[in-house]
């Protein structure tokens, strides 16, 4: 049995994530912004804010086998319409956020402990009106491999890339039929993501079954990155 933290795990991937770990027999610690999700077996939750100053983890203090940062935002705009405030608003919520997580932390990580960050695949694959989502995760990846290097070989640091997925965050993407079925059509798998589908990706990078991994950026995106048919 591992212990997890989970910032985010109250809706999207990493609600589908806690279930899994949780369902596993995991102890699973998951933080939340403004509304408590329902208690359920093996799973305690805590308010936090990641914007705030200073964040308090000392909930984490029994130690942390697992860490996932789940936090993120889709702002598709063409790049002339975008402040400069908007990616530094972007940044402090998907990279700044990140990185205080996990300073704050490093004290409670256990021994072989894996960290799960999220990319995407528009970080490496250019797609129209993704300026502000490459950038952030862009740094996400960037963050990924020199954590990794920086603290091997007692942390693994991986990043998950997902294409877009069926959660409350991509929700305004899919609203409609002419939205869902143009993005399928985009994927060559024929089909859109679901939160389970990227969570067990996630499940994987914290179990034993990936402790020869880290610093690796994986993605996970019915083949829109590579393939083209």
């Amino acid at each position: 049995m591992k212990r997890v933290l989970i910032i985010g795990g109250s809706s999207g991937i990493g609600a589908a994530l806690t279930q899994q770990l949780a369902e596993a027999g995991n102890e699973v610690l998951i933080t939340y912004r403004s509304h408590q999700p329902a208690s359920a077996p093996h799973v305690l939750s805590f308010p936090l804010d990641i914007l705030a100053d200073d964040l308090d983890l000392s909930f984490a203090s029994g130690g942390l086998d697992g860490l996932v940062y789940c936090p993120g935002q889709i702002n598709l705009a063409p790049f002339h319409r975008l402040k400069p405030q908007s990616f530094v608003d972007d940044f402090n919520l998907q990279v700044t956020g990140a990185i205080k997580v996990l300073q704050a932390a490093k004290a409670y990580l256990n021994e072989n402990a894996s960290i799960v960050l999220f990319s995407s695949v528009a970080a490496t694959t250019g797609f129209n009106f993704h300026t502000q989502v490459s950038v952030s995760k862009g740094a996400i990846e960037g963050l990924t491999k020199a954590l990794a290097a920086e603290w091997a070989p007692k942390v693994r640091v991986n990043a998950v890339a997902p294409s877009i997925t069926r959660t409350p965050l991509a929700e305004k993407f899919l609203n409609t039929e002419e939205k869902i079925n143009a993005n399928v059509a985009r994927h060559p798998l024929k089909s859109i993501g679901k939160a389970e589908d990227v969570a067990a990706l996630a499940a994987f990078l914290i179990s034993d079954n990936a402790k020869w991994m880290t610093g690796q950026i994986i993605t996970i995106d019915g083949g829109i990155s590579d393939i083209h048919v």
